[in-house]
C-alpha cells in the first residue's frame, strides 16, 4: 500500500480550515495529521507530527506565517512549506520564498490549485499560483521558465534595498540622495525598480513589508 503524504494545516479561520481538511481528505494520497489556528499552536503540532508538508496562512495571530517559516527552516527543514494566502503582492511571495516555502497558492484558487501544488512540492518542485506567475511572466517576456527564475528576479540589489529601507523610515528622495551621495534621479530609479520587483504600489505597503523584514527595528 502506498504511504499517504502527511499534512498539517494552519489557518486562523476555522470555517476555511474545515474546508481545506475536507478538500484534502477527499484525496486518497493525503492524510491530514494536524491543524492549528495560530502560529505557535502550528509550530507545536508540526514538531509533534513531523509532516511531509505544512500548509500555512501568512496572516496568523501570535506567530505569522513568515515567522513560522523561519522557525521551520531552522528546526525542521525536512518538512516542506506551502503558503496559502489572500496576499497577491510579490513582496509576500518574496518573503515566503526567502524562508524556504516551496509553494505559494492564493486562497481564492485553492479548490483548483492546492492539490496540484501539494503534489508538486512533495516531489521537490516549486509551485507558484498561476495568477501571480502569469502576471509576472507577462510583464517580463524575456525571462525563461526555469524554476528559480522567479525567485531570482525578485531579489533586490544592495542599492535598491538601501534606498527602500530609507524610504520606509521616512526619508525623502532628496534626503536619501544627500545621505548616499548620489543623484535624486538615481534614487527615484532605485526606488521605482525595487518597488516594482516587490509589487508594492504605495508607501503603506512598503512600510508593511519593511516591518516584516525587520528594516524598521531601532527606528
Amino acid at each position: 500500500m502506498t504511504r499517504k503524504s502527511r499534512i498539517v494545516l494552519a489557518d486562523d479561520h476555522p470555517i476555511f480550515l474545515a474546508g481545506l481538511r475536507a478538500l484534502l481528505q477527499a484525496d486518497y494520497d493525503f492524510e491530514v495529521v494536524g491543524e492549528a489556528t495560530n502560529g505557535f499552536a502550528a509550530l507545536t503540532v508540526i514538531r509533534e507530527q513531523k509532516p511531509d508538508v505544512t500548509v500555512i496562512d501568512i496572516t496568523m495571530p501570535e506567530l505569522n506565517g513568515i515567522q513560522l517559516g523561519q522557525r521551520l527552516a531552522a528546526e525542521m527543514s525536512a518538512t516542506k512549506l506551502l503558503v496559502l494566502t489572500l496576499h497577491e503582492d510579490r513582496a509576500y511571495l518574496k518573503q515566503a520564498l526567502n524562508v524556504g516555502a516551496r509553494g505559494y497558492v492564493l486562497k481564492r484558487s485553492a479548490a483548483e490549485n492546492l492539490v496540484q501544488a501539494i503534489r508538486a512540492v512533495i516531489v521537490g518542485g516549486l509551485y507558484v499560483d498561476p495568477t501571480i506567475a502569469n502576471q509576472y511572466f507577462n510583464a517580463n517576456p524575456r525571462r525563461t521558465g526555469q524554476q528559480n527564475s522567479l525567485a531570482d528576479s525578485l531579489a533586490l540589489t544592495d542599492r535598491e534595498t538601501e534606498v527602500l529601507k530609507l524610504v520606509a523610515k521616512g526619508f525623502t528622495n532628496k534626503e536619501i540622495a544627500r545621505k548616499l551621495a548620489i543623484g535624486v534621479k538615481s534614487i527615484e530609479t532605485y526606488r521605482a525598480r525595487g518597488s516594482e520587483k516587490l509589487g508594492l504600489k504605495t508607501r503603506a505597503e512598503l512600510i508593511r513589508y519593511a516591518s516584516a523584514e525587520g528594516w524598521l527595528e531601532g527606528v
